[in-house]
């Protein structure tokens, strides 16, 4: 019973939060959205949809975060200068966003 309610939850932080997990990601370099499903599942034993990840990608290129480029075939996306200041803010707050969590269930 614990394990299927923690498997909910983690599906319902890693989708909530997808869009700063791929920030922090982009970080360490260039991804495509299919790395990105890979790392989602690999990482967090977790499959998410195609259509969930390019979805937010577009989003996010839309809003100035990340940038796309054509690689063989493939859309890459990388990190642009507001992307990079967006997670550090994001990471800056990373207490206070913990916090906010943990007084969630006091």
């Amino acid at each position: 019973m614990e394990s299927e309610i923690l498997k909910k939850m983690n599906k319902r932080i890693v989708n909530s939060f997808m869009d700063v997990l791929i920030l922090a990601k982009l970080r360490n370099g260039s991804m495509s959205g299919y790395d990105f499903i890979e790392f989602i599942h690999k990482k967090f034993h977790m499959l998410v949809s195609s259509g969930s990840v390019y979805s937010i990608l577009y989003s996010m290129e839309r809003d100035g975060l990340i940038e796309g480029r054509w690689a063989q075939r493939k859309r890459v996306y990388s990190l642009t200068h507001k992307g990079e200041e967006t997670l550090r803010a994001v990471l800056n707050l990373k207490e206070k966003i913990l916090g906010l969590i943990i007084n969630l269930f006091i």
